[in-house]
């Protein structure tokens, strides 16, 4: 299991576009099994390049159903709405209220560079929104409805016992 770094909101490189992958190397599958060590380590349901300082156009995603992978991602269409608190792992502490499309639809390529099609609705919708919008150098909060809020899971889940 190795960890990045996750850059955190002020960091230029969340600001920049990252570039497409040509080819798959040794080098990005290890960066990708480390997204996902990192991601799961900061209990997040996705993780961009970009955010452990990579300018690479992939991401990483898992919902509960199973781990998505998806390099050189494009979305192709979206429908409905949905409005809910969304946080990143580049903003930690910190949740907003964000409207994204109920419905995406993404061409992507896998660790073998082959293009697939998937679609998603609710959670998977808005994480591949808000990963894709990551690897255009766009943080969720240029999307947020009022102010942020912070969030402590923590104590609430210790509340709860």
């Amino acid at each position: 299991m190795a960890l990045r770094t996750i850059r955190i909101q002020g960091d230029r490189v969340l600001e920049k576009v990252s570039r497409p992958v040509e080819k798959m190397t040794p080098k990005l599958e290890q960066l990708i099994d480390d997204m996902f060590d990192t991601m799961y380590d900061g209990m997040g349901v996705g993780l961009a390049a970009p955010q452990v300082g990579i300018l690479k156009r992939i991401v990483v995603i898992d919902v509960g159903e199973e781990p998505i992978v998806l390099i050189n991602p494009k979305i192709l269409e979206t429908d409905g709405e949905q409005t809910g608190d969304e946080g990143c792992l580049s903003l930690p502490g910190k949740a907003g209220t964000v409207t994204r499309p109920n419905y995406v639809k993404v061409e992507a390529q896998d660790e073998n560079l082959d293009t697939f099609v998937l679609e998603g609705t609710e959670l998977l919708a808005r994480a591949i929104c808000h990963e894709c919008d990551h690897l255009d150098g766009i943080l969720y909060t240029s999307h947020v409805q009022g102010e942020l809020h912070d969030t402590n899971y923590e104590e609430e889940e210790e509340e709860e016992e």
